[in-house]
């Protein structure tokens, strides 16, 4: 026997043939299995100082560190690792007999019959022969399986303290923690830049505040590297927004961040020679300048920028034209730089009603502020809404406020009935009335339809005037035909067309309208700043339009319900004697002064309204100048 074991595939092999082959596979796998349990023991104690010095990596460590310590510490691992593969220079593949005896002992049978079927006779003596089959036939009947089992490395003994599963556990969670930048720190263990960093390279640092807060540059260069680095100064406090820019004459250049820190790509072209990272403070946060190496770290408290605030200092005014004045306080950290008034329709208390249809929206308008960028003041705004449709509507105003960062404030709501323009003649005031219903829900044109068919009874009782009933029989029509919105909105504006035509008799509308277009004209180029030239030719224009205001008025006055014939009386030649005075006024007024004469004016118009239905209704009473009433009746006066 001389223990060689037959090729499978030799033709001349006897009937044992299948065994000899699975045993010889057996074998291969006694022999894989032993070398398994001989080198794994090591290779887990590498792979536990790789897994560890990932772990490290990903947690960090490395960006935190010097160059120089960087380097001393992948010197130690490297050294750990080659203390784990040193075992592994005794390595020794088992041979054929150790597996062979891994058989004999997974088979569970004595006698050791993987060694006995792998034996060959090389006698040719028949006897032999004969008792060497017979011996092989026995052995396999009594062998059911070779085996040679599963490897068993016995770690335990190596590694009784289980290091490697913390070590798992560890690189686990790093592995998640690390996220996108998993590279970079593995990267950053390498990363030796800073330690032979030239002696003549010049590293400057500062903080550009962002411009809206009018704060000067904040230098940290070499000139408070001490101060800096001294934990007792604490973090420097920096508006939010600022910018962090590092500079480098020569190098590389590392900054390592934290915190609210981060990186962004610098707005201009840096200087030849140099490098430059500019970084984006918006949160608490480090820079520490790693390359070149030497830098101090700097610490950065972001304070945030408020958001402003706005209230009205006291409650709205009614200007004598109908306008609204608006009073209001605001403050804000670095200047406010607008604010808006806001009006809403107030909401209603019957939640049974089907929502409304406005056909306009809500006036908002512009906020005249104290100063460009207002931190601290009061400010005042007028704003003419008489002929806005929300006139006279019970609305919720709110002011807002805005910075340059964005930050936004609302006052509270306050709940106020917008200012109207006040008509003295019935008719007008029940058109004026309508418009705003059917300007503010538009489901409700069958009832201003209603409103102005019933305006229409017995026209020889309130509407003798034909021109006053054929408009409303216009407008009748124009609302009957109105199916869209557009529509509607038309009727809308008829209809304030007409009342003011009622209220100013004609001609008055006329003028009333040329001196609000001038002053509105005036008004507008003084808000955006216009030259001086344009100034003058607006203010002149106010001027002339304020004289014909004037001689209206006057010819309004002569008028009287008396007759022409007659004296005036007292009070009626003092409102004359005061129009004459305006007049010389508006003829070297400045732009300041004419919307004061303006509010005069309409005090005098409604002096003299007052005054003629006074007359008028004492003429009645005492039947005297009956024709003249006639003549002068005017639509629902």
């Amino acid at each position: 026997m001389n223990g060689v074991t037959p090729d499978p595939s030799d033709p001349n092999r006897d009937g044992d043939a299948l065994s000899r082959l699975k045993l010889a596979q057996a074998l291969d796998r006694a022999i894989y299995a032993i070398a398994w349990e001989r080198a794994w023991p090591n290779l887990a104690r590498l792979l536990t100082v790789i897994g560890l010095f990932l772990v490290v990596s990903w947690a960090g460590l490395w960006l935190a560190l010097p160059f120089l310590a960087r380097a001393v510490g992948l010197v130690i691992f490297a050294g750990i690792a080659i203390a784990a593969l040193f075992p592994l220079l005794r390595f020794r593949w088992p041979s054929r007999e150790e597996a062979l005896s891994r058989l004999d002992r997974g088979s569970g049978i004595r006698h050791r019959p993987a060694t006995t079927l792998t034996d060959t006779l090389t006698s040719q003596d028949p006897i032999a022969k004969a008792l060497w089959q017979a011996q092989r036939e026995r052995t396999l009947a009594s062998l059911k399986r070779i085996r040679a089992g599963l490897p068993r490395p016995r770690l335990a003994l190596h590694d009784p303290w289980a290091l490697r599963a913390l070590v798992m556990v560890m690189l686990v969670a790093t592995f998640f923690a690390a996220g996108d930048e998993r590279a970079m720190r593995v990267g950053a263990a390498f990363d030796w830049n800073g330690v032979l960093a030239p002696t003549n390279v010049r590293v400057d640092a500062w903080v550009t505040p962002p411009l809206y807060t009018g704060k000067p540059p904040v230098i940290l260069s070499a000139a408070n590297k001490e101060a800096a680095a001294l934990p007792a100064s604490g973090p420097l406090a920096v508006p939010a927004g600022s910018t962090l820019i590092v500079r480098s004459s020569g190098g590389s250049l590392d900054v390592v961040v934290s915190g609210g820190l981060k990186e962004v790509a610098p707005t201009e072209a840096t200087p030849k020679g140099t490098n430059e990272k500019h970084f984006a403070i918006t949160a608490d946060g480090t820079a520490h300048v790693r390359a070149p190496s030497g830098q101090p770290q700097w610490a950065f408290a972001a304070t945030p920028d408020r958001a402003p605030t706005i209230a009205l200092a006291k409650d709205p005014e009614r200007q004598a034209r109908g306008g609204l004045q608006l009073s209001y306080k605001i403050e804000d950290d670095y200047g406010v730089t607008g604010a808006e008034a806001q009006i809403g329709l107030r909401d209603g208390k019957d939640d049974s009603k089907a929502a409304a249809r406005p056909l306009f929206q809500p006036p908002q308008f512009p906020l005249v502020l104290p100063n460009a960028r207002t931190r601290n003041g009061v400010g005042q705004t007028v704003k003419d809404l008489s002929e806005d449709p929300y006139a006279g509507a019970d609305v919720t105003l709110t002011l807002t406020a805005k910075d340059e960062a964005g930050n936004e404030a609302r006052s509270e709501p306050f709940n106020m009935r917008l200012p109207e323009r006040l008509f003295t003649n019935s008719l007008a005031r029940a058109l004026i009335e309508q418009r705003r219903i059917l300007a503010l829900d538009a489901n409700k044109n069958s009832d201003v339809y209603a409103a102005l068919d019933a305006l229409m009874i017995a026209p020889e009782l309130f509407t003798p005037d034909a021109g006053c009933y054929l408009g409303l029989r216009s407008l009748a029509a124009q609302l009957e035909a109105a199916r869209t919105d557009d529509a509607l909105r038309e009727v809308v504006a008829s209809m304030w067309a007409f009342a003011v035509t009622i209220e100013d008799d004609g001609v008055a509308g006329s003028v009333n309208a040329a001196l609000r277009s001038a002053q509105d004209a005036l008004k507008r180029a003084l808000e955006r700043g216009a030259s001086e030239d344009e100034i003058k030719v607006l203010t002149q224009k106010l001027r002339e339009a304020m004289a014909g205001k004037v001689r209206d008025l006057a010819r309004r006055a002569e008028q009287n319900p008396l007759g022409p014939r007659q004296p005036f009386p007292a009070e009626v030649q003092l409102i004359l004697d005061k129009a004459i005075e305006l007049r010389q006024k508006t003829q070297k007024a400045t732009a300041e002064q004419l919307e004061e004469l303006a509010q005069q004016q309409d005090a005098l118009r409604q002096q003299l309204q007052a005054y003629r239905k006074s007359a008028s209704n004492r003429a009645k009473a005492g039947n005297d100048g009956a024709n003249q009433f006639t003549r002068d009746r005017k639509c629902g006066s």
